[in-house]
């Protein structure tokens, strides 16, 4: 009995030490996911702005024949950008993000394309590694908390991929797999269309909820005024587009890295909170086999004392 109750000691210690280490991952998570949380909810005015810039050129002018706009049919090679977290300790993060890209390239594969796979994070490359499959070009030791270089330096090859002449392999289309952060309880996987960029024009232009109603409680709607251009409007596409498809990488790597503190946190939540149970299971084990062990010598002091006594 006394060996059970060292053993259950020493399990208590070593779990003790996790609970620390857990606790710990769980505050460093915690102190990231505000600014995290600030700079990929931060993004979304600016890439409205540049939607509604790109909208406006595409209306007021006839440039149609922009290449980040033309569906290319010279190639069936399609790029999928796969963005996982660099390190674990995150619960289902990355896996849920490698189970959708797997599943969103075999759809790829059935409808007769051919993915060509770029990953950024550790996890994801370790697994396509392990897999065999053939990654033409990876990222990682920002998954947690992105660089603009590093954004620019995805956006850049995956342009230059997408730019290419036929005779340097390009690819028709531009996917991207990763985690939307909606709010600290909830991350989506999402699959995102990049490139070639569709521009939605609708007819009528939607009622301004800014301003004042009328009489009639209804929203006036702005008048869109009509544009010239100087610069011409492929020189303004030519500024504008890849800057909007930088725009978008660096927003998809922000909503990835404060998915993945809010989902360690979490994580690190609930294991910090399982630690503090096993412990309480493994103190409760150890009194018993405590008490076992005294009850034991009690007996064996009883039956010895009967025993001289009789004798």
């Amino acid at each position: 009995m006394a060996g059970k109750q060292r053993a259950y000691k020493e399990k208590i210690r070593a779990t003790a030490t996790l609970e620390k280490v857990f606790r710990a991952m769980e505050l460093i998570a915690a102190s990231r996911i505000g600014k995290a949380r600030e700079i990929a909810q931060g993004r979304d005015p600016y890439n409205r702005v540049l939607t509604e810039a790109i909208a406006t050129v595409a209306a007021h002018s006839d440039e149609e024949n922009h290449p980040l706009l033309n569906e290319r049919t010279d190639t069936n090679r399609v790029a999928v950008l796969v963005v996982t977290s660099d390190r674990g300790m995150a619960g289902a993060y990355s896996a849920s993000v490698l189970r959708e890209a797997d599943r969103y390239m075999e759809e790829l594969r059935e409808a007769g394309k051919e993915p060509v796979l770029y990953v950024a994070g550790r996890r994801g490359i370790s697994h396509y590694h392990f897999r065999g499959a053939d990654v033409q070009q990876s990222w990682s030791g920002e998954s947690d908390r992105p660089s603009p270089e590093m954004s620019r330096d995805i956006a850049d090859a995956l342009l230059e991929r997408f730019l290419a002449d036929t005779d340097d392999d390009p690819v028709a289309e531009l996917h991207v797999v990763f985690t939307r952060f909606e709010s600290m309880v909830r991350q989506v996987v999402q699959v995102r269309h990049m490139l070639p960029m569709e521009i939605v024009d609708t007819d009528e232009p939607m009622a301004d909820r800014t301003a004042e109603p009328d009489e009639l409680g209804e929203y006036p709607v702005p008048i869109h005024p009509v544009y010239e251009f100087e610069p011409s409007a492929k020189e303004l596409f030519d500024l504008i587009l890849p800057l909007y498809v930088r725009q978008r990488i660096s927003s998809v790597l922000s909503m990835s890295a404060a998915s993945e503190l809010a989902s360690r946190q979490q994580a690190m939540h609930s294991a910090t909170e399982n630690a503090g149970q096993l412990i309480e299971d493994y103190t409760r084990l150890a009194n018993n086999a405590r008490q076992t062990e005294i009850t034991t010598e009690i007996t064996e002091i009883v039956s010895g004392a009967d025993s001289l006594k009789s004798s």
